[in-house]
Formats: C-alpha cells, structure tokens, sequence
C-alpha cells in the first residue's frame, strides 16, 4: 500500500463501496433559513454565524459526483490558517449539514468525520446519509472537509497526468536503480507538494484540525460537541478531547487507529490486519461451490506483475503495487469481496487488470474521467505534518524481513511506504498523538475484530488512553472496515441508543 502511508485508505468501508457501484454523490439541494435560531448563535470559543445556502456539485478535489437534492445545505467557516496567530490569516472550511427531522426533540449537530486523512466530508456525507436516517430525527447531521482536505485549502501537488506516471514507479524496489528510481519519484511528489501548497503544509495537522472542530462546535450553536469520528476520524476525536474535554458532548469513535504506535508499529499491524482480512476472505470464498482463486495463485500473480503489468480497457497497465492497492480496497467490506474475486478470476483467467484497476481507483480517489480527488495529497500532508518520525532506506531494509512475515502480500509495499515523509518540507509535530481526556464525558469506542486497516487492538488502546471513566470499549466481531455502517442490529442499537437517549455501554459489551 505504498502509494500513501497505510491508514491514508482508511476511508468508511461503505463509503468504499458506493464509490465502487458508481452511487457516491456529494453535497447539494436545498437552500436554509440562515440566520435564525442556532445558525445565528456564536460563542466566546471563536464561532461565527454561518451563512448555509444550496450546495453546488462537488469539485474534482473532493471527488467529484451529483448534488444530492433537497435537504442538504452549504456554509464557508473561517478559521485561524496558523492558530498561533488567531488574527492572522484565515481560511475558510467547507461544511455541510442535512437538519433535524424532529425539531421539538433535536439534540444538536452531530459532527461526521469519515476517515483518511483526505476524505472530504461534504461530498462523504449525502451519499451515507440513509445510514444515519434515525440519527438524523434529532441531529443535524453535519460534516466538513478539514483543513488541507477538498475545499478547505485543499492541498494540491502532481497533475492528473503525473499522478498516473508516478503510479506506475515500482514501489517495491529489488535493487539498487530501482531505489534510487523511487526516491526520485518520492522526491518529485514532495516537491510539487512544497510548490503548489507550501503555504499550508505547516498547518495541516491534526492538532489544527481539532482546533477547527471547536469553532465548528461553536459555530452551529451546540455548548457540547456530538461527534462520529470513523478510521481517522477516531485519531482527529481523540485529539478533539484531550484538548477541550469539557467540551465533549455524545462521542463515537468506530473504527479505531491506535495512539500509541508510531508510523513503522502501524505499518506492520495494518500489514498484519490486512492479511488476516484476505484469509477471512480466502475461507469465506473456499466455502461456496464456485472455484476460489488461492493465496497461491494471488503471490504468484503479484510476482509476475512486478515485472509484466497487465493491459486494461483504459489503455493503463495494471501494476503490483496498483494490484495490492486494489485487493486491499476491496477488504474494507465483506459487501465488496465479490469485486476481489471478479478481479482475481479476470487477471488470472483472463490476462487483464480492469477489475482490480477500478478497486485501486477506488481508494486513491481517481474517478472514471480521470480526475484524482486530493485524498492522497492531503492524506501525506496531514501525515507528514503530524509524525516526527522520518525513515531511511537503511530503516526499511532492516525490517523488511518483518514486514513480509505479516504479509506476503501486503508487507513489502508497507513497509517501502515509510519513506512517505522522507525529505518533506516541513517537520512533524509529535512521535504519537495525545488523547487523555480527563474529565471528559464517556466516549464509545468501537473495535472490529476483523478490521484490516485500524487493527482491533487499537480500540482497547485507545479506550485506556482516553482515561478511566472516558473511553468506553465496546467489541464487534466480524469482518470489514468499522462496525455501525455494517447494519449490524446489536451495534446500531447500542450506537443508537447513546447518541439519541445518551444511554452509555457496558464496558466490553460485544456485538456481531
């Protein structure tokens, strides 16, 4: 997964899978009264009223798609570009929200954040919006692209066209051109970013972006913050509560990225949680009566493409690291393993990559026009900014040997993938993001046992490090990418009954 530091994919697994059937559509319809009750309301937190009118179609940098009707309203927020210097330059963020169903009875905002880092939220929201329908009788349902993220400053670096050059730069590189090939690709990348977003790459990082949910919070009226914080999400919510824990309304965190690691401790779990994920999927497919390709078959297939890429429709090539790519987008929910095993049958049978081409599509945000989304850009830059930690070659070769043992698969492209932040122009701020939020009110913290991009360790981590009396485990057993977007009737009652009765879980409650 070397096109971004692994939790960059990290995206809501259902989100995934609309992307992949074509049915994602992004912010629009109707506009609202703008200026009365809780829009108009500010607090000493730095709010501002917002102005919500109709929402324009999604741009190509938050991925593009349809306005998705009545219902869904836009606003520009401004905020401090450099929070040390509150009355200096601003930037504004994108927000969106859909109302309150049942007024009488609304709670506040309930504040989305779906992952990436580099996921925007106003075109994630709509296209999900029928999972939080009950939800959605007493919140306004609300979500925003962070700073960095869509078009909120979104960080801009290679063109199109040079993105899809650089995807095809072996990243799993075997001797010593092939190095020196993909540092100078690596090098090129963070010098578009340097050129074309310098002015924000300082101030990108998660500590910021929590910053901007307090004003967010502040801005749409609410005393507390209710928030549903998904992969990264989890990480953003966590910093969000460690620095305003009296201001922590009603709080999820699904899907849960482990604060305690650092970039090469994620990597090797991610690669680990990834191959768990793909054998789930092997016994899974084994069992049906239709052939299954074998792990086998996919190893020997990686290793062919290393060095004879496969022809697609598109007139692109299908390469190992695009195949990887693929096969794990296709993991993040059991609803898209049909598309892996189509996409395994047609490379295998077939001798074409259209199939996992489009996977891998999927979750680097290009669309079918060609166009890519600044997911990508934003997920390095978010993560540069934030990880202190820079590797060397020499820090890559002296576990990869590690990296392969979790993953035949997945290790090797994981662990090339360290070299991400090398040379970046700016440093990153912390070896491991703070999460301890004393005195907060008690937050859900939900593991999937089967969850191949934030592993279910994290969540118990996470949990212990938000304090006693804080974090609240809660476990799901089964297999994809997050826990409520399941549909799984035990977690949504229980999500369900906390966000609108306020009814806390048992610590270790376990559904699926």
């Amino acid at each position: 997964m070397s096109t971004a530091r692994p939790r960059a994919t990290a995206l809501a697994s259902a989100a995934l899978a609309l992307v992949l059937t074509a049915t994602a559509t992004a912010c629009g319809g109707s506009s609202g009264d703008a200026g009365s009750g809780a829009d108009a309301k500010q607090s000493s937190a730095g709010g501002a009223a917002l102005r919500w009118t109709a929402c324009d179609a999604p741009t190509a940098a938050q991925g593009g798609g349809r306005a998705p009707g009545k219902g869904w309203e836009c606003a520009k927020l401004p905020v401090p570009l450099d929070y040390a210097k509150p009355d200096g330059e601003r930037i504004d963020l994108a927000l969106i929200r859909a109302r309150a169903l049942d007024a009488k009875h609304r709670i506040g905002s309930l504040v989305f954040n779906f992952g990436g880092p580099g996921g925007s939220g106003v075109a994630t929201l709509p296209s999900l919006a029928d999972s939080y329908a009950k939800l959605r009788q007493r919140y306004d349902l609300v979500s925003f692209d962070p700073r960095g993220v869509g078009e909120s400053a979104g960080v801009r670096c290679q063109s199109d066209k040079e993105t899809d050059a650089a995807n095809e730069i072996d990243a799993t590189p075997g001797d010593d051109a092939a190095v020196r090939t993909y540092l100078a690709a690596n090098k090129a990348y963070i010098d578009a970013c340097a050129k074309n977003s310098g002015k924000v790459l300082p101030y990108v990082d998660t500590v910021s972006a929590a910053r901007d949910m307090d004003r967010i919070r502040a801005s749409v009226g609410d005393d507390k913050l209710h928030y549903f914080g998904i992969s990264y999400g989890t990480e953003l919510g966590g910093v969000y509560a460690h620095l305003y824990p009296q201001n922590v309304g009603r709080a999820v965190l699904d899907a849960v990225v482990d604060p305690t690691q650092d970039p090469l401790q994620g990597n090797l779990a991610q690669s680990r949680g990834f191959q768990l994920a793909l054998d789930d999927y092997e016994k899974d497919c084994s069992s049906r009566s239709s052939p299954c390709p074998g792990m086998d078959d996919i190893t020997a297939l990686l290793k062919r493409l290393d060095t004879q890429p496969l022809p697609t429709a598109q007139g692109r090539r299908l390469t190992q690291d695009e195949a990887v790519n693929g096969i794990a987008a296709a993991l993040y929910t059991k609803d898209t393993w049909k598309y892996l095993t189509a996409g395994l049958e047609e490379a295998l049978q077939k001798g074409t990559g259209n199939t996992l081409l489009l996977l891998f599509d999927s979750i680097n945000g290009r669309s079918p026009d060609g166009h890519y989304s600044n997911l990508q850009p934003a997920n390095r830059a978010v993560s540069c900014a934030d990880e202190e930690q820079r590797y060397t070659v020499d820090d890559v070769k002296a576990h990869l040997a590690e990296f392969r043992a979790a993953s035949p698969v997945f290790g090797e492209s994981a662990a090339w993938s360290l070299i991400s932040c090398t040379g970046w122009p700016v440093k990153g701020k912390t070896k491991a993001p703070e999460v301890g939020a004393k005195g907060a009110a008690p937050i859900v913290v939900i593991g999937n046992t089967g969850d191949p991009a934030t592993p279910y360790a994290g969540a118990g981590r996470m949990a212990s490090a938000l304090g006693s009396g804080v974090g609240v485990e809660v476990t799901y057993r089964g297999e994809g990418h997050g826990a409520y977007n399941t549909g799984d009737p035990c977690m949504t009652r229980l999500v369900d009954a906390y966000l609108l009765e306020g009814t806390v879980p048992g610590q270790g409650v376990t559904c699926g």
